[in-house]
Order: C-alpha cells, then structure tokens, then sequence
C-alpha cells in the first residue's frame, strides 16, 4: 500500500511536472482532453487535479488502440506509479514478451500518452511515470501481458468451446457476458479434476489468479462474443484484406443504392400518407403495421423498419394526434414532407444520409429479442442507443485508418476486417462492435450508398466530415445519372424508364402508368385504371397523347392509343357533383342503366329529371361505386369543369419528438479559447507567486480591494485596449480567475470580451475580489 507521505511527494512532482510545460506544450494537453478546460480552471493546482480525475483518464484513453493500453499495462506492471521507470526498462519487457522490433512503435505511443499527461516525466534525466488511475482504464486484467501458463492458444479456442458440455459451457458463457472473474472452492489446485472447473483450467479456458479465483482470458470471452479476437500477444496492428476496388466504380454503385433508397422513402411516405400506423400503447410500430407497410411498398420488412426510422429521424415521419376517433396517436408524414418530395435528388439523400448518421436508434435491432423475449418494436424506445451515432461513426472511420493505395483506387474491408481492426483501434470499445453490431451497420451503410463492395465512397467519406447538408448534396449531385428526357413504351403497354426522369415527366409518367418494377431502370405498366386516374385528375385526351409521342423514344402502340381513346370516350360521359353529390348525364338511356343498378340502391340515388340524380352520399362514395358497377363517371366542380379527386394522403404538423438520451460530447474549445485559457493560468500563478514573495511577479498594476482603484485600473485597461486579471465569485458563490479583455465600464459592471467563452461578458464589480493589469 502507498503511504500518505509517498502519495503526496508524488503528487507534487506530477503538479511540478505540469507547471513546467510550455504554453504550447499545455494548449497541445487542452485540445486532446478537452473536458480539462471545461469550465476553465482556477489555476494550475485545479487542472492537476482534473487531469488525473478518474472519468477523465478514461475519456482520454477511449481512442487508445491495443499497443497504447498495452504500454499502460507494462508500465503499471513496473510499477511506475510509484517509481520513475526508465525507457530501457519498457522495451526490455516488451522484448521479454516476443514482441521485438517494436520500439519506434512505442516511442510513439509514449508521445501519445504523454501529449495526454497520463504518462509524465520521460523528460532528460527523468523517468517515465503513470498518473494514479491509469490502470484502471486497461479493459483487461492487469498481468496479461505476461504469458499465463496452461492458457489456451487463440487459433484452439473454438474447437474447444464447441466440445464443451453444457454445464461447462454455461461458466464461460456467463463470464464471457459479465466480468471475467469468478469464485470457487475449485480453483485450488488440490480441486477434484472431474469438476467443471478444474476441466475448464485444464483445457486453458479458464486461468487460475488464485485458489479462490478464476479468470476467463480476454481472448477466450471475445470468441464467445462473437467478436474478433485478437491474440493477446500479437502487439501489431492486424492486417486487412489487401484488395482495392475503383473508386469511379464505387461511386456510380453508390448513387444507384442512393436512388433506390429514395425511392423507398417515397413509397413509405405514400402509403402512410393513405393509411397511417397507429402507435402502439408502449410506444413503436406493432410487427401487423410493419408487415402492411412493407407490402404496401413492396419491401421487405427489414427494410422498411430502416426507412421508416430514418424518415422520422430526418423530422419527414411524425407522431400525432386527431386523426383516429380514439384520439390515439398514429405516424404518419409531416407537413415539411412534400418540400422534401419536390426538392433534387442530392438534397433528398443529404437529408436522409445525415439523419441516419447521427440518429439515436439501431434500426437493425428491430425484432430482436431483449431480456424479456419480446421482439423489439421499431420506433420504439427498446433500439434507443446513446453510442449509436458514435459507433457508426467508428466504423465508418476504419476506411480512414485502412492503407489507401495510389491512384483511383479504394481499399476493400469485410465485415471480419472491420472488426479486427476496431478491435485494435478502440479494445475499450469492443462490447460495442460484435460481428453482429458490425455486419448490421455496414449492410444500413450500404442501402444508403456509403458503403458499395465493401469499399467506401465518397459521398460517405464526406459524409463523416460533418458538411453542411448543401455542400454534401454538391458531393453527391455529380455522381448521380443526369435525368431523362425520355421513356420507351413498349408493345405490351409497358413504360421504361432507363434512369431517373426529369420531374415534369416523373410526374406525368407517376400518374399516367403504375409501378412495376425498380432498379437501374424503372418498369411501369399502363391499364385502364391508370388511364382513369389520369383523366380524373384534369389531363385531356390530346395531352395524353402528346405526352407519349412526345417522349417516347420508341414508336407508340396502336394498342395503346386505342385505349387511351377508349377510355377517354366513355370517361365523363356520367358526370357527378356534390349536393351532397349529384349525378348528371347527356343520355337518358345511360341515366337508366344507373337507376336500375345495384349501386343506385347503395347511394339511395333519385332521380329528378331524365338526366340527373342526387343523392346524400358524398361524392368520393358516388364516384367510387360506380365505379364498381362498371361505370366509368368523372367529378366535377361547380363550374362543370373535372376536379383531380386523387387521395393526397393525411400530413401532420411538425412537432418535437420526445428526446432521447445520447452520449454527452464533450465541448471542443477553439484554439483561441485554449490559449487564453493557458494564459489565465500562467496569470494565476504569477499573481500566487506575487503574493507568496510580498510583491508581484512582474510590473503590473493591481488593484484590489478599494473599488474606487478598481474602477481607475479598468478605465485605463479600456483607453487603453489592454488585457486583465480578474479574480471574481460568480452569483452560485465559486471564485473564477479570467483574463479578459474591457469593453466597457457601465453601471457598476465590467463589459469584457472573455475568450474562454468567446463572446462578451459582463462582471459585477461588487462581486471582483482583484484586478490586474497585464501586459498585451
């Protein structure tokens, strides 16, 4: 055990050792943990204390790679918390442990740790040294880097978990998923060897730390999660799939997984806009609703559990009330959605893309089964991740750290490649990116276009730099086919569409034929329904024709002028109206056929005079029922002209969704902000030295207790546009020392631009306890 005496000798040399850095050397430790300078420190004693905060170390050692912890173990093994431990001494015990040739590799990692300050010293005669909880942050038992006898070979592990017996299997099983350690009377050496215990030692499954205590080995424990292992005396860097694929290639794939996905979007968006999903009492879409949309769309249900979330993370899909008599809630498409509809190609999928990356939910958890066996709903709260943005963002990076070759050419990663490599990248991580988590991600990046083939494009390289949406629409925008000016029918009354269309067209093409099929080119179909719907909506007989003959790039079919003529002469010939709704006909002969049908029962229909008939039914009912009974009627306003009667679907106004929880992210101060911070600092403890000697470190004037002085001081530092030191207790009563720069001078409060905070401040003078005037 450390005795207090020790402890507080070292503490001071950690404190002197701080001292000692330069301003550039003391800005480099801000901007790589920069929760120490949030909210700015006192003065240097406060930042030593920060800097070997325990949740502090952590943060700092969360982008640590498996080399850099395994630096932190040597060095904790050596002891070096309570002894300076010199560099020979470090590379000696890495040699000890077959890992030679590593030393410019830990040099770099000795840099890394000390730009972080958790390890210090290392300087001239001095040794290296580690700040207390440094250990702490090894997701591994310390002593693992020492060779644990009778341990298990990485490349045996998994043919001796799959001839495990099950009361075996459920011990490793259970540590594998909890901590590595376990109690038991069997761990003694003396223990009977038919037990599970002793057998699992035997095997090397199981380690024994004493006769009491039993460890499952790191590497054992990420076999049985699904993880990819790493041996854990392998100390390099594992090495990815070293083959490449075109990145013109990549890009174009990744437009048409762009185009798809939209086109998804667009066909979700429709069919809740017709009918849409009521939420369930616990929150989420129920699997009945999931599985109708997925029809209605013509999608699988796992893709539209991925649409669907990111719709309502892009703010497109909304939750609201007032459309079921119940008062329930229900999803269904915002309000904003039709600018999102009639907006480019490349801003569509900006929104999209962005939402994604930085959502909150893990929509490939979707169905999964928790602890309580219940399948995971979608929209619900059960796939709610606060890591989510940020492990998709460490995923995506991996492409970043992968060798890129030269020239047009991009690396390619498997899934299993991804893995190993975040393994050694973030080990503290590694719970977080299991085969599954890894698989699942890359497939989501995948239908968003970026990640093609395993390679990453460029659309999704930017993405991860955080643009602007208009400035990642710019990247996007000429990747993307140029739209077309045209279509070809074909003779059996089908449209192909061989990439996107030009909107007016897309439009006209959308109601005048129905889907048929997607992918690089679109396939729609032209019936007799869809014709209807097209002269229902205001398009005459002549635009209709003009329109394929138009754009058509292939002859037009008899067969299809034919019908649009056939259906155009029969369309209207029946016009209905609201009165609530009437029905009116230039045939007397027509007019009786329709009286004399099953429908005029259903709408009660009356005639009165040869050629009209009213009824109270409204007009979407008339029309439709006619329609079933094998008339072909058209709506009509007031003015006789044919009204578009098409569903548009329901829109909700846009509402705040209920906030989810997310990882806290640290605030990153500017570099300005870091180096008045330092300064601050520096002017602490010049100010402290001053008055520990009775007279001040440099000729500065000060005041300090006479507010009449006070005042005089900070006139001049404004005439003067110079800098000062002010110590001050803020109105929650904790003192704060700033150097500031006065603005102003105005009713009893100091106008000072502070660039900790960069904006201005304003500080009650009752409140300064000291001023001084530094030099610019």
């Amino acid at each position: 055990m450390t005795s207090p005496t020790s402890r507080s000798t070292r503490d001071s040399g950690f404190s002197a050792w701080l001292a000692e850095l330069s301003d550039k050397e003391l800005v480099a430790l801000l901007t790589h943990r920069p929760d120490l300078a949030v909210p700015p420190p006192l003065n240097m004693s406060v930042l030593s204390d920060r800097v070997r905060l325990r949740a502090s170390v952590q943060r700092a050692t969360d982008e640590a790679d498996m080399l850099t912890l395994s630096v932190i173990e040597a060095l904790a093994l050596l002891r070096a918390a309570d002894h300076a431990v010199s560099r020979e001494e470090l590379l000696d015990m890495f040699a000890k442990l077959s890992s030679p040739g590593l030393n410019g590799e830990i040099d770099a990692r000795l840099d890394w740790l000390r730009v972080r300050a958790i390890v210090w010293g290392g300087n001239g005669n001095q040794g290296l040294r580690l700040i207390d909880g440094a250990a702490d942050a090894v997701p591994w038992r310390i002593g693992r880097l020492t060779t644990l006898p009778g341990v298990a070979a990485l490349k045996t592990v998994p043919d001796l978990l799959r001839a495990l017996p099950p009361e075996q299997s459920a011990i490793v099983e259970k540590l594998a998923h909890g901590t590595p350690f376990g109690s038991t009377r069997d761990a003694a050496p003396d223990a009977p060897a038919e037990r599970p215990i002793p057998q699992l030692i035997a095997a090397g499954l199981l380690a024994r730390i004493d006769d009491h205590t039993v460890e499952l080995p790191f590497h054992v424990g990420q076999v049985i999660r699904g993880e990819a292992p790493l041996d854990p005396h392998v100390l390099t860097a594992p090495q990815a799939n070293p083959h490449t694929r075109n990145q013109k290639t990549t890009d174009a794939s990744a437009a048409g997984e762009a185009m798809d996905f939209l086109r998804d979007c667009a066909a979700i968006i429709q069919a809740l806009g017709m009918a849409p999903a009521p939420d369930l009492k616990a929150g989420g879409l129920g699997v009945r609703e999931l599985r109708r949309l997925a029809k209605s769309a013509g999608l699988t249900e796992e893709r539209t559990g991925l649409v669907i979330e990111v719709l309502v993370a892009a703010g497109l899909v909304v939750k609201g009330e007032g459309y079921l008599s119940s008062g329930d809630p229900v999803w269904a498409p915002a309000e904003i959605v039709d600018a999102w509809l009639d907006a480019d190609t490349a801003t569509r999928w900006a929104k999209v893309a962005s939402s994604w990356l930085t959502m909150s939910r893990r929509p490939w958890l979707i169905g999964w089964r928790g602890p309580t066996d219940k399948p995971a709903a979608a929209l619900s709260d059960d796939i709610v991740s606060h890591t989510a943005e940020a492990d998709r963002r460490h995923i995506l990076s991996i492409w970043m750290c992968a060798p890129t070759p030269d020239g047009p050419e991009s690396p390619v990663l498997s899934p299993e490649d991804a893995q190993r490599l975040l393994m050694w990248l973030r080990p503290r991580a590694a719970r977080r990116f299991g085969a599954q988590a890894v698989a699942n991600t890359l497939a989501e990046a995948s239908a968003l276009g970026l990640v093609v083939g395993g390679a990453l494009s460029t659309p999704g390289r930017m993405l991860l730099t955080d643009l602007d949406l208009p400035d990642l629409a710019d990247i996007m925008e000429p990747l993307l086919p140029p739209p077309l000016d045209h279509v070809l029918v074909q003779a059996d009354l089908t449209v192909v569409a061989p990439g996107p269309l030009i909107p007016d067209l897309h439009d006209q093409i959308n109601l005048v034929a129905d889907v048929e099929s997607t992918g690089a080119a679109t396939v729609y179909r032209i019936t007799e329904h869809s014709v209807l719907r097209a002269l229902d909506s205001g398009m005459s007989t002549t635009a209709l024709h003009t329109l394929f003959h138009k754009y058509s790039r292939t002859p037009v079919p008899q067969a299809l002028t034919y019908m649009i003529d056939d259906t155009a002469r029969r369309h209207g010939q029946l016009r209905a109206g609201v009165a609530t709704s009437f029905i009116r006909c230039e045939d007397p002969g027509l007019m009786r056929e329709v009286l004399a049908s099953a429908a005029a029962a259903e709408l009660g229909l009356r005639a009165l005079a040869p050629t009209v008939a009213v009824t109270q039914a409204t007009l979407g009912t008339v029309l439709e029922q006619l329609r079933s009974a094998g008339f072909t009627p058209a709506g009509e306003d007031e003015s006789g002209d044919i009204i578009d009667l098409r569903p548009r679907g329901i829109r909700l106004p846009a509402r705040r969704n209920k906030p989810v929880p997310v990882q806290r992210r640290v605030p990153v101060p500017k570099h300005e902000q870091l180096v008045s911070v330092v300064e601050g600092l520096r002017a602490a403890s010049a100010q402290t030295a001053g008055r520990s000697s009775g007279r001040s470190a440099k000729a500065h004037a000060s005041a300090s207790g006479s507010t009449a002085a006070t005042v005089a001081l900070l006139q001049l530092a404004v005439r003067a546009q110079r800098k000062v030191l002010i110590s001050f207790v803020d109105a929650q009563g904790t003192a704060g020392v700033r150097v500031v720069e006065p603005v102003a001078l105005q009713a009893g409060q100091l106008h000072a631009f502070d660039p900790t905070a960069d904006t201005v401040r304003r500080f009650s003078l009752a409140r300064m306890s000291s001023v001084e005037l530094l030099d610019n």
